[in-house]
């Protein structure tokens, strides 16, 4: 299994009547990780919900592996910032969920949920509910959730921003070592940070398109400061502020 490749040629997306992206072209290649930054209100969970096909494209076109998205797929799964687990399923049910509706095999699903499990490092917390994990461990059940399924593309909202630093370190880290090239990841997010670690490329919309398309060599242990006042710079920022 390889991961989905994208491609937009010049796509308009509207939220409500407000034109938030026009004639943006942009390819994301299988199995990379592309970070979307930009500022509130600029069109990067309207993009994502276009790539996942839940939002028809105005004008324009988006390609997943050459064909045209016009609805969701089981290859193509999101992941948001609130865990949306189901408060009455345990772990292991959240995450054998998506197997579930695939029609994989009772047995199976539970021994994938626990592998997945394990592999997020909830060994041993399969049967407690949602209510009894914290928020970091949700967030783990919903990454475990999201991959059980074998999705060639994860597409993620935000899905650290709720989390505290440490945490957030947490999953940034956890993300990096689950990942493989076998899944396309599209992430968007308002941190520079995050995008500069965990990005292959960070694309910075702005101003109704893109602003900066900016690639991040690998091997990536400490954010480089160059790149990182290059994404500041595109999204309009003095260079030396957080985020």
């Amino acid at each position: 299994m390889t991961g989905l490749s994208f491609r937009l040629e010049d796509i308009t997306l509207r939220y409500g009547a407000r034109a938030v992206l026009r004639d943006l072209t942009l390819d994301v290649a299988a199995g990379e990780i592309l970070a979307v930054a930009g500022p509130s209100g600029c069109g990067k969970s309207t993009l994502l919900r276009a790539l996942a096909g839940l939002l028809t494209v105005g004008e324009g076109r988006i390609l997943a592996d050459g064909v045209p998205v016009r609805g969701t797929s089981a290859d193509r799964a999101l992941m948001f910032q609130d865990d949306a687990l189901l408060p009455w399923r345990t772990a292991r049910r959240n995450v054998a969920l998506p197997l579930a509706i695939r029609g994989v095999p009772r047995a199976q699903r539970a021994a994938r949920a626990d592998a997945w499990l394990a592999r997020v490092g909830l060994a041993g917390l399969e049967g407690r509910l949602p209510r009894d994990l914290s928020g970091g461990q949700r967030q783990r059940v919903q990454l475990a959730r999201t991959l059980a399924g074998r999705p060639r593309a994860v597409l993620m909202d935000e899905p650290f921003g709720a989390l505290d630093a440490q945490t957030r370190a947490e999953m940034q880290r956890l993300l990096a070592e689950v990942w493989s090239a076998s899944t396309t990841v599209v992430l968007v997010t308002h941190d520079v940070d995050e995008a500069l670690l965990l990005g292959d490329r960070v694309a910075v919309l702005g101003g109704g398109g893109l602003a900066d398309l900016v690639e991040v060599p690998r091997p990536r242990t400490n954010v480089d400061a160059p790149l990182r006042a290059r994404v500041l710079a595109a999204l309009g920022a003095p260079t030396l502020e957080t985020t």
